[in-house]
């Protein structure tokens, strides 16, 4: 049986969500038989004469549709843009009607993570209006359990609708250890969730 594939779609302006991303990834890794496939998005511009180049100059791939259909679980990330995600990523949801219509994402887990420049900045809803989408696809949304026990001592990011950074407005905090745990235990999760629902469907 080949490895489940666990697609880590994110938006990153200044590199934190990047790094929870990288982190969420390595939770991925962490369960055997699952494999991390890590995909950005370009930016958009208010100027229509701008083009970003085919290929990103660094990091990870942009995503196609065709990593959205084969995946069998999602962790999607962006940073937060007055309690929503960031428009480059929602223009590239806006793309995926074609999946919606056949039901391409029906019934795959999916989660959501977050950065934000300051404590109180909108963490929470920007992870809930990430969230719509992804319920309008009939994925299955997986939160954060109180099981993990850096959900109920950080003084920093993490929620239990997804995991969260509190970086600083110049980008300046550092990933603590409770938000890393929960970066990873986020991704472990759904990778988990995602291999059961696959051998689920093989029996």
């Amino acid at each position: 049986m080949t490895e489940a594939r666990i697609l880590i779609l994110y938006y990153s302006r200044h590199g934190s969500v990047r790094r929870m991303a990288d982190l969420a990834a390595r939770g991925v890794e962490g369960v055997s038989g699952c494999a991390a496939v890590v995909r950005t998005v370009p930016d958009v511009s208010p100027v229509s004469e701008a083009q970003t180049p085919p290929v990103p100059d660094q990091g990870p791939p942009y995503a196609s549709l065709d990593d959205l259909r084969d995946c069998d679980g999602l962790l999607l990330g962006s940073p937060t843009r007055f309690g929503h995600m960031a428009a480059p990523l929602k223009y590239f949801l806006e793309t995926t009607t074609p999946l919606w219509l056949s039901g391409a994402l029906a019934g795959k887990p999916a989660a959501v993570f977050t950065s934000t420049g300051t404590l109180h900045g909108g963490q929470e809803a920007t992870l809930l209006s990430m969230s719509l989408p992804l319920w309008h696809h009939g994925m299955l949304l997986v939160g954060i359990p109180y099981t993990l026990p850096e959900l109920a001592s950080t003084t920093s990011g993490g929620t239990p609708y997804g995991a969260s950074h509190f970086a600083g407005t110049q980008d300046e905090r550092p990933v603590t250890a409770e938000e890393k745990a929960l970066c990873v235990g986020l991704g472990r999760r759904v990778a988990d969730i995602a291999l059961r629902l696959r051998q689920t469907a093989l029996h």
